[in-house]
């Protein structure tokens, strides 16, 4: 089975996803790991690195079609991004969500620095991508309708979250 997780920076796609990944035990492709480390390549932060990829196409042309290739071309694999589930034709699509203090929370807890920072950095981040969605691929990111499944992350820690999720991927029939 092929399965995408979804969600905006903090909301816990990563952390749920390679715990699904060990329980299923299949490969996790993260789009967020390729995209944190082109920016750590090139010394700039996360959000030059977004401003960036706003005068420079290629950079989210080449992430996105990277993930619709491996997700078009697997049956046993956990695909996790924010577009991942609109580049899987076939898969379980699942979005996380939780309210932005919440994630810059969860950013500051990660990666350091002060929540003021962070907040910033998250609002311009997803304000830059939210833009290069709709003129790259006319995707608004705010439209969950392609998603089979829609999880607050907020109200349950990542385990609670898992489990449920793997009740959800079993009962579609599992990896």
């Amino acid at each position: 089975m092929l399965l995408t997780i979804s969600g905006l920076p903090g909301s816990g796609t990563t952390t749920v996803g390679k715990l699904l990944a060990e329980h299923y035990s299949v490969e996790m492709i993260s789009a967020g790991d390729v995209f944190r480390g082109l920016a750590k390549e090139r010394g700039v932060t996360l959000a030059e690195f977004g401003r960036l990829a706003e005068s420079n196409p290629s950079i989210d042309v080449e992430i996105d079609k990277r993930q619709s290739d491996i997700a078009n071309s697997s049956d046993n694999l956990i695909l996790e991004g924010r577009l991942a589930g609109q580049m899987a034709k076939k898969a379980l699509k699942i979005w996380i969500k939780a309210p932005l203090e919440v994630r810059v929370k969860r950013i500051v807890d990660r990666e350091g620095s002060s929540f003021e920072v962070r907040m910033q950095e998250t609002v311009e981040r997803e304000a830059s991508e939210a833009l290069r969605y709709k003129e790259i691929h006319s995707i608004d990111i705010n439209d969950l309708s392609v998603y089979d499944l829609v999880v607050d992350s907020s109200r349950w820690d990542q385990f609670v979250i898992t489990d449920m999720l793997k009740k959800a991927i079993d009962a579609c029939g599992s990896f």
